[in-house]
């Protein structure tokens, strides 16, 4: 008894194959890839804390949505604030501590202002506070 093999079929060389290893490739570049600039020098990013009590002492700066200020509730302006500030960390004898209360509506300009004011300071901690609008 003699059996038939049927003959071979031509394979026939797809590139879908191909086509599935590149699409595979692609997508797991584009996950491990970074799409950021990074910076030529190394960075240690601020570390903020969430729901912690703040520490007492110190000074509060509030800023108004609309751009007043006041120190320790007082409204006045920033040049006033900022003598009232370098005044006290001079009669102290450990750094000064300020506690900056935005709005979230303030605009970034009043709060880079009072920054650049504080700047001088020898003032151990800024904390920034936020406050939500409607709260």
């Amino acid at each position: 008894m003699r059996l038939r093999r049927q003959p071979p079929r031509p394979q026939h060389e797809t590139m879908i194959t191909l086509i599935d290893v590149v699409f595979f490739l692609l997508i797991f570049f584009m996950l491990i890839g970074r799409f950021d600039a990074t910076s030529p020098f190394e960075l240690s990013p601020p570390i903020t804390t969430s729901g912690d009590a703040l520490p007492a002492g110190g000074v509060t700066v509030s800023i108004a949505g609309d751009g007043r200020l006041a120190l320790d509730g007082v409204e006045d302006d920033l040049d006033r604030i900022a003598a009232r500030l370098r005044q006290l960390a001079g009669q102290r004898s450990v750094p000064l501590f300020v506690r900056i209360n935005a709005d979230a509506s303030a605009p970034v300009r009043h709060l880079l202002r009072l920054t650049t004011a504080l700047e001088g300071l020898a003032a151990a901690d800024v904390v920034l506070v936020v406050t939500p609008t409607g709260a």
